[in-house]
């Protein structure tokens, strides 16, 4: 299962994994993203929030991960990594060699720092 909850006003997503991932949490989160980016163009951040990397219930979720992100990453500005997992943490290294977004990692206590983060340079 993936939590999600939309902070509308800056254009930031949060997820947070609870459980392994399914091909389902993936099907559900490009169905709420692709709307949103119909309607708004580009995301100003996506925070991912888990204090250890649940992992994939299969194969075929990773699939729908790695397809999720090619076909979103044009349109999000920053991703901030909340966790205190090591898998995440690198994510901001590795995904600097694939991604337009800038990624960021934060400790997983720091949620506040994460949003201030995606909210840098933001008007109003």
């Amino acid at each position: 299962m993936l939590g999600i909850e939309w902070h509308h006003a800056a254009k930031i997503l949060a997820v947070a994994p609870q459980g392994k991932l399914a091909v389902e949490d993936f099907a559900r989160l490009a169905e709420e993203v692709d709307a949103y980016l119909e309607k708004e163009g580009e995301l100003n951040g996506l925070l991912i929030e888990a204090e250890s990397f649940p992992g994939w219930h299969d194969f075929a979720a990773l699939l729908s991960h790695v397809r999720f992100v090619k076909e979103h990453h044009q349109k999000i500005r920053k991703v901030a990594a909340v966790t205190d997992s090591g898998f995440l943490a690198i994510l901001p290294k590795v995904a600097g060699l694939f991604l337009k977004a800038e990624v960021k990692h934060f400790p997983y206590h720091d949620r506040t720092a994460a949003l201030a983060w995606l909210m840098e340079g933001l008007p109003g």
